[in-house]
């Protein structure tokens, strides 16, 4: 997570403070990522040393406020247009859980999927309700539609990244019944027959993996 081109993004619209940033970025995002005054604070001074953002003088009750500077702004622009880089994806707890848990003794791997599964499309649910609610909010035309469009953006990517969980834990179900029933112990894959062509031999596939926030979205602070 950016939390370095969010700060420059909020810091764009105008000079602000560490703590009101704080509370800006979450409400832009719904809480899901909350952030601690620190975080904030200590982004802020590497920042500064990059000359991205300036110290721009205080506001009526003392706070230091800080200023996006002409090469922030390019830097932030550069990061709207730049993809997201995914050669090397974030470590995956739930990806790494069930890659141990193959073979592990004592471990039933189907009974760790099956409780994972349930807690997936719990936090699903969760996320679809809060979806409802972000909806209606903007329908009603209440004051802060941006952030509620903000929020809907977070929430349903949320959502796709569940049901693609739900998904892969039940393609590794099926996989793994597969394999049990050719007689494959799991953590023993059978050895790959080599390509007619002289290719490298190749593994059985496996399907695509998705990362996953694992807990249900905080409720949206008001």
């Amino acid at each position: 997570m950016s939390i370095r081109h969010g700060l420059l993004a909020l810091l764009e619209r105008g000079p602000r403070y560490g703590s009101q940033l704080r509370t800006e970025f979450e409400s832009r995002t719904g809480s899901t990522w909350p952030l601690n005054v620190g975080q904030v604070y200590t982004t802020l001074a590497r920042l500064e040393r990059d000359g991205l953002v300036a110290p721009g003088g205080e506001d009526a009750a003392g706070h230091t406020l800080y200023a996006i500077t002409d090469t922030g702004r390019t830097e932030l622009r550069a990061w709207y247009e730049r993809p997201v880089d995914r050669t090397s994806p974030p470590r995956d707890e739930l990806a790494i859980k069930l890659a141990m848990a193959v073979g592990a003794p004592g471990v039933d791997i189907r009974a760790v999927i099956q409780s994972q599964r349930h807690a997936t499309i719990g936090a699903m649910q969760d996320y679809t309700r809060l979806k409802a609610q972000a909806l209606a909010a903007i329908e009603s035309g209440r004051a802060n539609e941006r952030d509620d469009v903000a929020w809907l953006l977070v929430l349903e990517q949320l959502i796709f990244q569940t049901e693609a969980e739900a998904r892969w834990l039940d393609h590794s179900e099926a996989r793994l019944v597969r394999l049990a029933a050719l007689g494959t112990p799991a953590g023993t894959p059978a050895a790959p027959a080599a390509d007619p062509g002289g290719a490298p031999p190749r593994t059985a596939a496996t399907g695509p993996t998705t990362g996953t926030t694992g807990t249900a979205a905080r409720t949206r602070r008001g």
